[in-house]
C-alpha cells in the first residue's frame, strides 16, 4: 500500500480577512493606535493640531454666518455648528484617508496572508479617536455656552454607530475603487466639498424649510445630515427638528437608514471581490 504524504496545512490565498473576523480587528486596532500615537510624536502641541482646524473653521464659518450675513439659525447655534463640524470632520478624515490607504500599506498587502480588510478598517478607527477627542471639546464648549447636561445626551451613541458604519462602507469602496481607478481621489474631493454643504452643516434645516420646504427635507434623506439633525435635537436642544419629523414621519428615517446600509454592504462587497487581486493592481 503506497504511503501518503501530509504536506501540512494548505496556504490560503490572499483575501479581506484571512485569519478570521478576530484577527483582523486586533491587527486594525493595533494599527490605529500605532498611527494615532505617531502623528503627533515629537510635536509640542501634540492632539492641539488636530484640534486646530476644527476650530479654526467653526471661529470663521461663526463670524461669516452671524456677524456678516446674518443667517437665521436656531437656539445655541454656535453649539449646534461646531458639532455639526466634528461630525463632519471624522466623515471627511475617515473617508479621504481610505483613498489611498491599501496603496499607502503596500508592503503589507505584498503579505500573503495579511487581512486587507484591516486597512481601511484602521483609518476609520483613527478617525474616531479623533472624533471622541474632538466631541468632548464639544460638550465642554455647549456647558459652557449654557446647554445643560441631559440624559438625551446618551442618544448620541447610535447616532455615532451609525455614522461609522456609514463612513466604513464608504472607506472599503473608496479604497478598493482606487486600486483601479486613480481617478477617484480628485472626484471625492469634489464630492466632499459639495456633500459639505448639503449636509447641514453651515445652514440649518429650519431656516431651509422656512423657504423651501421640500429642498430640506430631500436634504436630511442623506444619511450625514439625519444623524447631524438628530444630534443636534439629543444634544444641542430639543427645539431643534428631529431628524423623524424633519422627514415626515419616523418611517421615513427607513431612506437614510436604506442608504447607511446598502452603501455598507456594497462597500464590503466590492473590497471582498477586490482584495484577492490587489497586489497585482498596486
Amino acid at each position: 500500500m503506497a504511503a501518503t504524504i501530509d504536506y501540512g496545512e494548505a496556504i490560503k490565498g490572499p483575501s479581506a480577512f484571512s485569519g478570521g473576523f478576530r484577527r483582523s480587528f486586533t491587527l486594525a486596532s493595533a494599527i490605529a493606535r500605532t498611527d494615532f500615537k505617531l502623528r503627533f510624536f515629537g510635536s509640542a502641541l501634540g492632539y492641539l493640531w488636530q484640534l486646530m482646524r476644527p476650530l479654526m473653521l467653526f471661529g470663521v464659518l461663526y463670524l461669516v454666518f452671524t456677524k456678516i450675513v446674518h443667517v437665521s439659525t436656531g437656539n445655541h447655534y454656535p453649539v449646534a455648528l461646531l458639532l455639526g463640524i466634528v461630525l463632519f470632520t471624522f466623515f471627511a478624515e475617515a473617508t479621504s484617508a481610505s483613498v489611498t490607504s491599501v496603496m499607502d500599506r503596500e508592503n503589507m498587502v505584498r503579505k500573503i496572508h495579511f487581512p486587507r480588510m484591516v486597512i481601511p478598517v484602521a483609518v476609520v478607527m483613527l478617525a474616531s479617536f479623533n472624533l471622541t477627542l474632538n466631541l468632548g471639546v464639544v460638550f465642554v464648549f455647549a456647558f459652557i455656552s449654557g446647554v445643560s447636561p441631559s440624559w438625551t445626551w446618551l442618544g448620541l451613541l447610535p447616532l455615532l454607530a451609525i455614522l461609522v458604519v456609514f463612513a466604513s462602507g464608504v472607506a472599503m469602496l473608496l479604497s478598493a475603487l482606487y486600486i483601479r481607478y486613480r481617478d477617484v481621489k480628485p472626484i471625492w474631493e469634489v464630492v466632499l466639498q459639495v456633500t459639505f454643504y448639503a449636509s447641514l452643516v453651515l445652514i440649518p434645516y429650519e431656516t431651509i424649510r422656512t423657504s423651501h420646504p421640500h429642498i430640506a427635507s430631500a436634504l436630511v434623506c442623506n444619511p450625514l445630515a439625519a444623524v447631524l439633525q438628530e444630534a443636534r435635537h439629543v444634544v444641542v436642544d430639543p427645539a431643534w427638528v428631529s431628524a423623524s419629523s424633519a422627514l415626515g414621519g419616523a418611517t421615513r428615517l427607513l431612506v437614510p437608514a436604506a442608504i447607511t446600509v446598502g452603501t455598507f454592504l456594497l462597500g464590503l462587497w466590492v473590497f471582498n471581490r477586490e482584495a484577492p487581486r490587489i497586489a497585482e493592481e498596486l
